[in-house]
This record gives C-alpha cells, structure tokens and sequence, in this order.
C-alpha cells in the first residue's frame, strides 16, 4: 500500500547523482551553475526525482555515510562561483592546487571576510544570517564548537581532545569558545552559505517539477559533533569510547561480516523524551528534502552488535531493537512517514512486517535479480507498486561493468529474460526498470551514460578511489533527453 499525499501516489523516475559528481567546481562538484543545469536536464527528460547521497561534512576518505554531524551541509559543495555573484568573493586567477580541500578552505575563509564587510553595511543580511543561526541553533551551536576545537587540535579524533575538551566540560568549553570565537563564526558563515545555496537549488528545482531525494544512514560516526555533544544517548564508556559497534554478520558477500565501528544508540536513554533526538534529525531533513531513504533499515528491528575489541563482525549478536516505539513516535509528527526504507540484503519477516505497518516503501535492485530462480523477489514479475526500484546503487558496479563481468551463462540468462532484446546494455536494464509496477524508479546517471565499472561510485570494503567520480558534460549527446522524454511517457513516468 502507497499512503496518500506522498510523491509515491503516481509514477515517478529520478537520477541518483551526488552533488560532487557534478562538472565544474574546484577538485568536486558543488551547488553551482552546473547543479541548476543538471535541474534542467531532468525536466527536459520527463524524470521528475534527484536523489543524492547524504550531503553531510565528510572525513579525509570523502564518504557521506561516516560524517562529522547529520545536520550540517558539506562545505565542499559550496559553490565559489555564486559566493562571487552574491559579492563575498573576488575571482581568483590562482591555478587550482592538487589539495582541493584546502583550496576552498583559503577560499571560504576570504569569502567570510567578504560577507562580514558587506553585512556591517547591509541590515537585511546581518538579519538574514541572525536568523538561520537561531533556526538552527539546536544542532549549530555544537557543531561550530565541534569543528573549531577539531581545528584548533590538528584535526584529530575527539577522544584525543584533552580530558576536559573530550568530556563536554562547561567551563572548558567556555574559555576555548571564547579564544576560538572567530573561528566559530566561521563555521557558522560556511552553514549559512551552504543552506542558502541549497535552498535556492531547491526553489530552482520545484519551479521545473523535479523532486529531491536524501539518503539518511541509520548510525552515526562516532567523530562526529553528535556524539561527542550527547554521548549519553550513545552505547560508550565514561571516556566515550565505544562499548559495542555496528555492522552485519558473515554472509555471502564477506565470510568475517562487516565491521562499520559506529557506536550504537542507547535505546533506552532515547526512549525517555520520547525519541526527541529522532524526530529532530528527521524534521531537518525534511526541511532539505521532499522525502528521504533511510540506510540499513533492518537495524530498526534488530541490530548486529559487535564488542568493539573485536576486529571483525564475527562475534556479534542480534540485539531486539525498539522500532515500533520509535515510528509510532514519528508518526506523531510527520504523517505520512516520508521515509524510504533500504532493506537490502537477507531481511526476515519481522523487518517487512514493520516496514509495511507504516507504509514505507522499500527497495529492489535490478543487478540483484538474476540469481537464484524465478523467486528472486528483485524479478521485475515479483516487484511491488510499494517500490523504489534501481538497476543499481551507489554500491555497485554500473549496469554496464556488471553486465560484462558476469559469467557467459548468466549474461544468457538476463538477456532470456529480458526478451533478448536489440539494444546494447545497458539501456535493456533501464528499460525493465522503467516498465516495473513500482511507483519510483531511480537510474544511476553512469548508466545513463553507458559507462563501465571505471565509473563506479563506491566500492564497499574498499578504503581507496571511492566517492570522487564526475560526469563531464561532453558525455551526454543531444539525443539523451529527447530519448528519456520518449521512454517517460512509453512507461507512464512523465
């Protein structure tokens, strides 16, 4: 069942695309010129959906899912160039140096200076920045503290902080906050101009009937502003180190399991304001996004959890988890429930039923589909109008590298059932894709673009070359739109 006044009630088709796969932009993409014409791409193809992944600050190794808050925006997607336009900014002649991310710090930095100058004079936008730090302070305020201090201590994990820095002392915090104050302004000004470019991406986006799509993992990172400013709402020791972490049993992908090392929450403490800090965290992204994936959802019914000793996920245990409670809490609040639950990978009875008690989609991944017999429930014959069906995610090969790569029987076996068709892969996927009951479709662009596993996002269980992929605009020729336009409205999606 599709709840009523969701973006799920017709048929829909969307892109999966990052921001920071987008042309232009120093060393990545970002909300510049080149997002408002990806926006015009999509309208122009009849696909009214962008999904990205999360759009939170990253750690060295760039991956969305391990972010140093869930509230804030990445600075890296800031656009220098509309910093320029709005006049915080002078254009640089300076070569872009092999660093990026420091590259746009110096610059961000100058662009503050800028933005200070003009608001001393400009009443409007001194009230316009006043006001996005009160909207927000209930996440903000820590954040800024969190980076400042993070700064200010080489950049190292906070359990390095000394004792008192680590443990959340007032006084402590006070007297740095004080000597960092400057610095804590900044943080604020890069929040400011991110919100504000996305939030006028997202107007841009509306105005062209194209939706946004975010992704929310379910765990946090435990180097993160959330865990070190509420650590009684995380399983951790009186230092902050964690007791136990997540990750998921052996299967057939990894024979030790995966080991993800994110503290797990302490349900119980949560449980005392009724799910508080849950129902902030999802209203935040609503403020972003029309409706929202949420990663690993099985772990709402029960979760893998590992001593944090181990160096493996071999030696876990299920834990029952409180999901009913907590979506009934939701519920409250946001009704429908404007979440997509991920629940890929081996999902028991219990975790579809508490799925559909609160008519949330789940997922189907089309590369998934060819194991196995004519069960497979990723089998376009068995997939459900409840759906958001991809050829593939952001964690696997394109369609094209994982089409070449499968054995010579199997490829047989896609294209039987695919009715043998004349088009070069991968275009047979995303048509079955499209032609799916399922009322929302996503296509990773790279498939779009008929591109081969070079091209791939991520490739999980790998630590190197992930997160960095970009399209350039030379790879779409004139006749893509038109093409997709054509097949929107073959397959009831426009």
């Amino acid at each position: 069942m599709v709840p009523a006044d969701t973006p799920l009630t017709r048929r829909r088709s969307g892109v999966l695309l990052h921001p920071s796969s987008l042309p232009g932009g120093a060393g990545c993409g970002d909300l510049g010129a080149d997002a408002y014409r990806f926006v015009d791409f999509l309208a122009a193809s009849g696909i009214t959906v962008w999904q990205v992944l999360p759009l939170v600050p990253t750690h060295g190794d760039h991956s969305p899912y391990q972010g140093l808050s869930v509230h804030a925006g990445n600075p890296l997607l800031i656009s220098l160039s509309r910093l320029q336009e709005w006049g915080w900014l002078q254009a640089s002649d300076e070569t872009e140096p092999e660093d990026f991310v420091q590259y746009r710090r110096g610059r961000l930095q100058l662009a503050y200076q800028g933005f200070m100058q003009q608001a001393a004079a400009d009443e409007a936008l001194r009230a316009e920045f006043g006001h996005f730090i009160a909207a927000h302070s209930g996440w903000l305020e820590d954040y800024a503290l969190f980076q400042a201090i993070r700064q200010s201590q080489g950049n190292g994990h906070w359990l390095e902080w000394p004792a008192e820095l680590r443990d959340y002392d007032d006084a402590a915090l006070a007297k740095i906050g004080e000597a960092l104050k400057d610095e804590l302004n900044f943080v604020r000004f890069e929040q400011f101009a991110f919100f504000r470019q996305w939030h006028q991406l997202r107007d841009y986006a509306r105005q062209r009937n194209v939706l946004l799509f975010g992704d929310m993992p379910i765990f946090v990172a435990h180097d993160s502003a959330e865990v070190w400013a509420n650590r009684e709402l995380f399983m951790l020791d009186e230092q902050g180190k964690a007791q136990v972490v997540a990750g998921v049993p052996p299967d057939y992908f990894s024979a030790t399991g995966q080991r993800w090392g994110n503290p797990h929450y302490n349900w119980d403490q949560m449980r005392t304001d009724g799910f508080s800090w849950w129902k902030q965290r999802i209203a935040a992204q609503l403020e972003m996004f029309d409706w929202v994936r949420i990663d690993h959802f099985r772990g709402f019914e029960a979760y893998w959890e590992i001593p944090a000793h181990e160096e493996t996920a071999m030696n876990g245990r299920w834990v029952k988890a409180p999901g009913d409670e907590l979506f009934d809490a939701l519920h409250e609040v946001f009704d429908p429930l404007p979440l997509v639950a991920e629940d890929l990978g081996i999902i028991t009875i219990e975790v579809d039923d508490l799925r559909q008690k609160y008519n949330l989609p789940g997922m189907k991944i089309l590369q998934f589909a060819f194991g196995g017999d004519a069960s497979n429930p990723y089998l376009p014959h068995n997939q459900t109008i409840d759906s958001v069906v991809y050829t593939g995610t952001h964690d696997n090969d394109t369609s094209l590298g994982w089409y070449q790569a499968l054995p010579q029987a199997v490829q047989q076996h896609v294209q039987s059932y695919l009715g043998m068709p004349q088009e070069a892969m991968p275009w047979p996927m995303i048509r079955s894709t499209l032609a799916s009951v399922a009322r929302l479709t996503i296509l990773p662009m790279q498939d779009l673009l008929e591109l081969g596993s070079e091209h791939r996002m991520n490739t999980p269980g790998t630590s190197e070359g992930n997160w960095r992929w970009r399209f350039e605009w030379s790879q779409l020729d004139d006749e893509l739109a038109p093409k997709l336009k054509a097949l929107m409205a073959l397959y009831g999606r426009s």
